[in-house]
């Protein structure tokens, strides 16, 4: 196939500290991406994944050990960003994501809910296991808020992209050449 085994995949906060515990969702993410590609992002270059290093910024305030649960976020942003479809400004999410796009419960449900309400964001996409922990926030924020509750990544694609036609073709990502890629790992 046309993957690469050295892809760099850089994952840094915003002091430029790797971030070992949002590594792991980070790649899961990128590994169900990759190989779903053919399905989720059928315009792709076949060897994209081969010729293109990512790097993801995680913003001042991230707090580690929710890392597990950002692995749905980080594979919808790495779906919008391939596939040119923009996330739908008005929908939170949270989920751990298996590499098969299972999406796993998480920790906190209400916290991260009541935050996203803060932010004026009323539609927040969740696991499907987590359904009962809606029962944890007051009936008087609750009745402002959407959940829809998902067991795949597909489902949470569907939930949070906007319509394929809807989508603007994706711009040419910078590339590096191999050699220069080679030399800024150090070989």
């Amino acid at each position: 196939d046309h993957l690469r085994e050295d892809m760099e995949f850089v994952f840094v906060d915003s002091i430029d500290r790797v971030l070992d515990e949002a590594l792991e969702p980070a790649q899961a993410a990128l590994s169900w991406v990759r190989s779903s590609a053919h399905g989720v992002l059928p315009g792709l270059a076949a060897d994209w994944f081969a010729e293109h290093d990512l790097h993801i910024h995680v913003p001042a305030g991230a707090i580690p050990k929710d890392g597990p649960s950002a692995g749905v976020t980080m594979a919808v942003a790495l779906v919008s960003l391939l596939s040119g479809r923009p996330v739908r400004s008005e929908v939170a999410m949270t989920g751990e994501i298996t590499l098969t796009g299972q999406v796993l419960p998480i920790g906190g449900l209400k916290e991260k809910a009541l935050a996203a309400q803060r932010a004026e964001i009323r539609r927040v996409i969740a696991p499907k296991l987590n359904e009962a922990d809606v029962d944890e926030i007051p009936d008087h924020l609750r009745e402002d808020m959407e959940f829809v509750f998902v067991d795949s990544i597909d489902r949470v694609l569907d939930e949070a992209l906007e319509p394929a036609q809807a989508a603007k073709p994706r711009p040419a990502l910078a590339r590096r050449p191999q050699r220069e890629r080679a030399a800024a790992r150090g070989r």
